[in-house]
């Protein structure tokens, strides 16, 4: 908040935050969320908030941002449900204007909705509560597998327990460039985003919403990477 604070003036326009976060798994307390919604709407800063990973969380669960005034909430299919191919969303404003806008803008976009995405998208919102207790269900019973198999790895590898959604964001403890490391898994069929992507090098993005056996697979895999990793750069 105080970075925030401290970065912001008269020429910012909107503050988006992304809550769970991709790629830490990091989240916003209530009282955080509520602490930067009365300071942006004092300064005429639009609060945008994204929430494609809500509401799914590994301990301290927070509510969206729709109960504040001023915020404006985006959100879709693509994570939590997860129906990315649906490529259909929603936003969540108050303000009459800025749905105008919002309107306008995206008739230069899209000619034409994606009806079997709409009439898929549908169906999972009926059914919302089935399904994202499904996501919710293999993403905390992979974190918990994840958890194990960090700390059994923790002479080569380091995290943040993430607090919610599906994605994690550990560094070696070299604190070396991770795109090495990354290229090096890609081999032996592991997929990783390297920290580059996201301006820190030094940490890689994995995901842990696989269903079924799938992650535990993954796991004997990454287990006999992580080993032959080691092995490799120590030698």
């Amino acid at each position: 908040m105080d970075e925030i604070k401290r970065l912001a003036d008269s020429r910012t326009k909107l503050i988006l935050v992304n809550s769970p976060h991709n790629p830490t798994g990091a989240t916003m307390s209530d009282a955080e969320m509520e602490a930067l919604h009365e300071f942006a709407s004092q300064r005429g800063i639009q609060l945008v908030s994204d929430e494609v990973y809500h509401p799914i969380y590994h301990g301290r669960e927070t509510q969206s941002a729709a109960r504040l005034p001023h915020a404006t909430v985006i959100n879709d299919l693509s994570k939590a449900f997860p129906l990315a191919g649906t490529r259909t969303g929603w936003m969540i404003e108050r303000d009459a204007r800025r749905r105008e806008q919002y309107w306008t803008a995206r008739a230069y976009f899209s000619v034409c909705n994606n009806t079997p995405g709409e009439i898929l998208a549908e169906i999972a919102i009926r059914n919302h509560a089935l399904v994202l207790k499904k996501t919710q269900e293999a993403a905390s019973r992979n974190l918990q597998r994840l958890e194990r198999f960090m700390a059994a790895h923790s002479d080569v590898l380091v995290w943040s327990r993430p607090l919610g959604g599906i994605t994690g964001f550990p560094w070696l403890v070299s604190g070396q460039d991770t795109r090495s490391f990354c290229q090096a898994a890609a081999e032996r069929g592991i997929l990783f985003a390297p920290g580059d992507c996201f301006d820190v090098p030094s940490h890689f993005r994995l995901g842990f919403a696989a269903s079924g056996d799938n992650f535990g697979s993954a796991l004997d895999r990454m287990k006999e990477f992580v080993k032959s990793w080691s092995a490799m750069v120590t030698a």
